[in-house]
């Protein structure tokens, strides 16, 4: 019957160094998240738009990561250590010395990149799956926010 076959599926099992790299990931992500988190409590009105455009974007990415985490056999962490403290701390001072604004388009580019690298280092060690199609999914999503987005000074 048709449940006998949707039933029968084999479990897809990453390899250890394919969980490290997609844990290495979602930490970023949610590192990066907690940034734009404290970003959007600290900036200017006309730049907490943008601010606001990539917490979603990192949130909603966390939620998928840590799925295809959970699916591939792995347990997410997403408590984002030492990094995600550091971030938001280092968001808060630079609120008290300067506005957040325009300027911050750097440093955006800069913690991008970031994870850019990170989601490539995952795409180079899974194998063709839809898991790795939807990582090239979320990378791409990424990479169009950037486009939209003012260019640093």
């Amino acid at each position: 019957s048709r449940t006998d076959a949707m039933n029968d599926v084999q479990p897809i099992n990453a390899t250890e160094d394919q969980l490290v790299t997609l844990q290495d990931l979602l930490s970023r992500s949610v590192e990066t998240h907690a940034w734009f988190e404290e970003m959007t409590e600290k900036a200017e009105p006309e730049f907490r738009h943008i601010a606001l455009k990539f917490r979603g974007l990192h949130l909603e990415q966390c939620d998928r990561i840590s799925a295809t985490i959970t699916a591939l056999g792995g347990e997410p962490d997403r408590s984002g250590g030492l990094r995600a403290a550091v971030n938001r701390t280092s968001v808060s001072l630079r609120s008290m010395f300067e506005d957040i604004d325009g300027d911050m388009m750097t440093a955006i580019e800069d913690a991008e990149a970031q994870v850019l690298a990170d989601f490539d280092a995952a795409l180079s060690i899974l194998g063709p799956s839809r898991y790795r199609d939807e990582l090239e999914q979320m990378k791409g999503e990424l990479v169009k926010l950037l486009s939209e987005e003012p260019e640093a000074p």
